[in-house]
């Protein structure tokens, strides 16, 4: 009976393959098993010919891949050809389990799970038939092999004796295994909720597709697993026997956008105050800053990514950086870009290593123990979305230098313990640091104050300095925002809290409405991710003049043989960037000349701040790019060749007195040489062989 309900089965499968895949069992059996040894199988097909046969394949997955793989085998092929251990894979089901989601009524049913790869191990061999040889006799035993672990034989078949036994590898049949460790993505999870991941097992052709980091669908059986050390125990462990794992690009596809909500996000374009609306969605708790926080959404937004036709890529995500007097709020609005980001990650400076930001090579328990496989850190798991980095100036210098090849290749070299691999970091990096000294000192320029290696600082698109000095009217438009805000929290907290608050709904709506986000973070996540995924803008001809005009403007006032070059072509890339985003924020498919003078306006702003030699008031690129302006550059040139000249005529070294009167000859602050003198001293570039002279090294 149960063979002719299976033989009634298989001619279903037959009956489909026939009706939605001849041409892909025909493709399959031309390429099989050299280059393809799977036919994908969609389940919308298969439930939109046979409902009923679907339900099932959910509900029995063992028993139909069995008659979906016989079917394929019996599949009407030409004499020659035969698709002996062809799989199919099935993928594309309707609805996917939430890792979280998943409980004990699942098991043995097919699912299908979204997420991020966290670690995966090495392709291995794993024997599926295993032959053994009588070391008594010389007869051979076959014993198949299941994932209970490895089965020798209790006795030989033909002496009857237990062993001893050896295993036969040339006629014992292997196959290509793979575990994947699969964690929940962040987009798919509300703020401050640890991730939580489910390991999965793939063989033969399904090996090898994937690297930690990649966002996937995974769809297959789940399994019990009972760990060994732990056999005694009623509660078991669970795994996925994965069936296909499809590899996804698209940013964004776990946010569940509806078409209701697609109706409100166009309408919200078409405001004509859409930015004003945004900033005022930014951190609305904190007071101010309106530049930066404008920034900070088109950070959101990004840029267009741009692929070539000689496949080299232009990244289109911005890099910011906010960097300024501690109480400024610059934790707590990067605390709120990772709450409304669709997909982020949060670090903090000293509780951040190089591997925790990249990636680490570790031996554990995952895989067999003895292998080495590679967990992605926080750049990588932000792979299109915001990694917020808090606290950078606490950081190790090595450790701030394994972001540098992140944040302008995208990509992360890992050579460790023997593994050579590449992951994708695609993601925009928003930092937050504190000055050299805790605070600014308004005595000192900003650039020498910035404490962070110029390689790194280059590579922001936008560097906002927060700086934090008493103004009476300022401070009174602050004190009345923080009380407002701490009022408005009071009374939602009490009347949540209690039963018998003292106000009504109106009086607290009333208060908590001048601190609330014009537009609800649920639905501001959607807007970005919408943007995001449907929004490539181009630029108009009048756009792209108002770029050139001022880049080309600014740059003709280093054309001076003695002139600091004022701007390089990365702030070129930043407005670019930037005219995109400001282009996406209004879901606009062309960048128009609004958006270049929107943003040349807080390139200008970030310049004035930090890209400005403080003794000529001109720009100068030099000072973010290098650390050191032009007129130190010249001013040290200067004092290294005078105290050259000088030494030559004193046996003793330079007398530090001559030094200082002949600079002050050729114009050059006697204060400020002794300043230069004394930074050479650190660099080891001068010594003093005693009290009073000075000598070159």
């Amino acid at each position: 009976m149960a063979q002719a309900a299976n033989q009634e089965l298989v001619d279903r499968f037959e009956e489909f393959y026939r009706r939605y895949y001849s041409d892909d069992v025909a493709e399959l059996a031309r390429e099989y098993p050299r280059e393809s040894k799977s036919l994908e199988l969609d389940w919308r097909d298969l439930y939109q010919m046979d409902p009923d046969l679907a339900d099932d394949y959910i509900n029995h997955p063992d028993q139909l891949q069995e008659a979906a793989e016989e079917a394929l085998r019996l599949y009407d092929l030409p004499v020659d050809v035969s698709l002996g251990q062809a799989h199919v894979r099935v993928q594309g089901l309707t609805e996917h389990t939430e890792i979280r989601e998943i409980r004990a009524e699942h098991l043995n049913t097919l699912v299908s799970v979204q997420g991020m790869v966290r670690k995966a191990t090495d392709v291995m061999p794993k024997i599926e038939r295993a032959v053994f040889v009588c070391q008594r006799c010389g007869a051979e035993t076959e014993v198949p092999q299941g994932d209970a672990g490895f089965q020798e034989p209790y006795q030989c078949e033909s002496c009857e004796r237990q062993g001893p036994f050896k295993l036969d590898p040339d006629r014992s049949e292997f196959v290509d295994s793979q575990k994947l460790r699969v964690q929940e993505s962040p987009e798919g999870l509300a703020g401050g909720e640890t991730p939580q991941a489910i390991d999965i097992h793939i063989e033969d052709d399904a090996t090898g597709e994937v690297t930690p980091g990649d966002h996937v669908t995974v769809t297959g059986v789940l399994r019990l697993d009972q760990s060994e050390d732990s056999t005694d125990s009623p509660v078991f462990d669970h795994y996925m026997e994965g069936s296909s794992v499809v590899v996804e690009d698209a940013e964004f596809e776990e946010m569940n956008i509806t078409e209701e909500d697609k109706r409100e996000i166009i309408e919200l374009s078409d405001h004509e105050d859409i930015y004003e609306e945004m900033v005022d969605s930014m951190a609305p708790a904190i007071y101010g800053h309106r530049q930066a926080k404008l920034a900070m959404m088109l950070q959101l937004f990004s840029g267009v990514t741009k692929h070539l036709p000689d496949e080299s890529r232009i990244r289109g995500d911005l890099h910011m950086l906010l960097i300024g007097d501690p109480g400024t709020g610059k934790s707590q609005m990067i605390s709120y870009v990772q709450n409304i980001a669709p997909r982020s990650v949060y670090t903090s400076g000293k509780g951040s290593s190089a591997a925790g930001l990249t990636a680490a090579a570790v031996r554990d328990d995952f895989g067999d123990g003895q292998q080495w496989t590679l967990e992605a850190g926080a750049l990588v798991l932000a792979d299109n979305g915001v990694a917020a980095v808090d606290e950078l100036d606490k950081m190790a210098d090595d450790d701030r230098s394994a972001m540098h090849e992140a944040l302008e290749q995208q990509k992360i070299s890992i050579s460790k313990a023997g593994i050579n691999a590449t992951l994708k970091a695609r993601c925009s990096l928003l930092g937050a640091a504190n000055p050299k000294y805790g605070r600014f000192d308004q005595y000192e320029p900003i650039g020498e104050q910035i404490d962070l290696e110029p390689a790194l600082i280059s590579r922001f698109d936008l560097i906002f300095t927060v700086t934090d000095s008493p103004d009476p009217e300022e401070d009174a438009a602050l004190a009345e925002h923080i009380l407002q805000t701490n009022y408005a929290g009071e009374l939602n907290t009490q009347n949540e809290q209690l039963a018998n608050a003292n106000y009504t709904e109106e009086e607290i709506d009333s208060q908590t409405d001048e601190v609330a986000p014009a537009i609800e973070p649920e639905l501001l996540r959607k807007y970005i991710a919408y943007a995001r995924r449907t929004c490539f803008p181009t630029m108009t001809a009048e756009a792209k003049q108002a770029i050139e005009d001022f880049y080309v403007d600014l740059r003709s006032k280093g054309a001076d043989e003695d002139a600091p070059v004022p701007v390089t072509a990365r702030q070129l890339e930043a407005i670019v960037r930037l005219a995109e985003a400001s282009a996406r924020l209004r879901l606009s498919d062309t960048v128009e000349q609004e958006d270049a003078d929107r943003v040349i306006a807080i390139v200008q702003s970030c310049l004035q701040d930090i890209g400005v030699d403080p003794e000529t008031g001109e720009f100068d690129a030099d000072v973010v790019e290098t650390g050191q302006s032009k007129t130190q550059r010249d001013r040290v040139k200067n004092v290294k060749a005078l105290i050259g000249e000088i030494e030559d005529e004193f046996d003793e070294g330079a007398p530090v007195e001559e030094v200082l009167d002949r600079a002050e000859e050729i114009g050059m602050d006697a204060g400020k040489a002794e300043h230069e003198i004394e930074k050479l001293k650190e660099k080891g570039e001068l010594y003093q062989p005693n009290k009073d002279h000075l000598r070159s090294i």
